[in-house]
């Protein structure tokens, strides 16, 4: 059966498994769930036909690697891509142990081994890319692999972030934010590692950091794109060595913290222009999840709609869903959130028709690139066009001023 981004088909012998363990995978566009046991003995992944998991799409080699059961390994068969155990590259031809609650990466797709009594063989699966995005999101959040989050902006990378928090072992412990954007070179350190009292000029008592704060819980690093030079090699050092060193503190403190990041920048093209550290990129890309922009999500769009006007006591129109969905949305949810709420006031309790709906702002051009657009108001051209003053001419007054008393005669 073809499903979005390849077709995949899994076929087991044996008696059933009863509560055996389970192998999910999860690959661009679907998502697989399919029970283990002694019995099975190993399980071929590739993209060939004699494999027992297949799964053709086109990062993955016809016989890419094996899975044995008992005891549970991994082995790359000379795949082109590669075969990646917690972000890490597994030799060609090697047996690699794993546990439950392990990643893998084999091409484009990921797996994850765990303890599911409640699995049931599947003989295909597939969905959209949010499905499978939830689905994989579900695996990343049982691992401590940091992710990067990436997307458009107001595409949610915050609201997922919560999820994966929410969705984890250390979802007791806390979650803190840091908009590295928001960061001077100045503040960096003391922010994100704390400082001591009296270790510079304003520091009158001992301040804890975002790391030492969010110590056994996660800390999401938003905008890690913004950060400079100098701030990228402080982070790449705290990430490589799990410890903290205070401003005007010389004693190393261990942190115990799961990191996200997220940007809405191309991390690839600012590494290849020097901009960015290749070195902090693969320490942060221990696995990657792209949040499609709202324009590729129509049953999300009218979904969030409707709840975002049901939140304030109102309805949609037909016509007003028609409006929404032909729009491009290039502030994403967020935009969407203030549309709606726009529309709130000018609908006067009434449900929310077309024309009430004020669209526009900055649209996206034909490369990509954000354009300005004016609104969808009819009057908006000829509003602006009569506000724009004549420019003087030779014949024109011209003005002087008194440089005492400011007045323009």
């Amino acid at each position: 059966m073809t499903k979005p981004g390849g077709e995949t088909t899994v076929r087991t012998e044996g008696k059933s498994r009863g509560r055996a363990p389970a192998l999910s995978v999860v690959w661009p566009g679907g998502f697989l769930r399919v029970p283990l046991g002694p019995d099975v003995g190993e399980v071929l992944v590739g993209r060939g036909e004699d494999c027992q998991l297949r799964v053709d799409v086109p990062s993955i080699s016809r016989k890419h690697a094996r899975i044995l059961v008992d005891p549970l390994t991994i082995e790359d068969l000379g795949s082109a891509n590669g075969t990646r155990v917690s972000g890490q590259l597994v030799p060609p031809h090697q047996k690699i142990p794993i546990h439950p609650g392990m990643l893998v990466e084999i091409g484009s797709a990921v797996l994850l081994v765990h303890a599911d009594p409640t699995a049931t063989p599947s003989p295909s699966s597939g969905g959209t890319s949010m499905d499978a995005l939830e689905h994989l999101t579900e695996l990343a959040a049982k691992s401590d692999l940091t992710l990067l989050l990436r997307g458009e902006t107001g595409v949610g990378k915050e609201v997922l972030a919560a999820r994966i928090h929410a969705l984890s072992a250390r979802a007791a412990r806390p979650f803190l934010k840091v908009n590295c954007a928001a960061l001077t070179e100045t503040l960096f350190e003391s922010e994100l590692f704390g400082h001591e009292k009296g270790s510079f000029t304003g520091a009158v008592a001992q301040k804890i950091g975002y790391f030492e704060a969010a110590h056994g819980g996660t800390l999401l690093l938003d905008e890690i794109g913004d950060l400079s030079h100098p701030m990228q090699v402080k982070l790449l050092r705290v990430l490589e060595a799990r410890e903290i060193v205070r401003v005007g503190a010389v004693k190393p403190r261990p942190v115990d913290v799961r990191v996200l990041a997220a940007t809405h920048r191309d991390l690839e093209e600012m590494v290849a222009e020097g901009t960015f550290r290749r070195d902090l990129y693969y320490r942060l890309d221990g696995l990657t999840l792209h949040i499609p922009p709202l324009r590729e999500r129509p049953s999300d769009l009218e979904a969030l709609a409707r709840k975002f006007a049901a939140a304030q006591g109102r309805e949609l129109t037909a016509a007003a869903v028609a409006r929404l969905r032909s729009h491009p949305f290039p502030g994403n949810v967020r935009e969407l959130r203030n549309v709606i709420a726009r529309a709130c006031v000018l609908s006067a309790g009434a449900p929310i028709g077309e024309v009430h709906l004020v669209l526009g702002g900055i649209a996206m051009s034909r490369s990509g690139a954000p354009n300005r657009s004016a609104t969808s108001s009819p009057t908006s051209s000829a509003s602006a066009s009569s506000t724009r003053w004549p420019r003087p001419t030779a014949t024109s007054p011209r003005r002087r001023s008194c440089s005492a008393c400011r007045v323009v005669r």
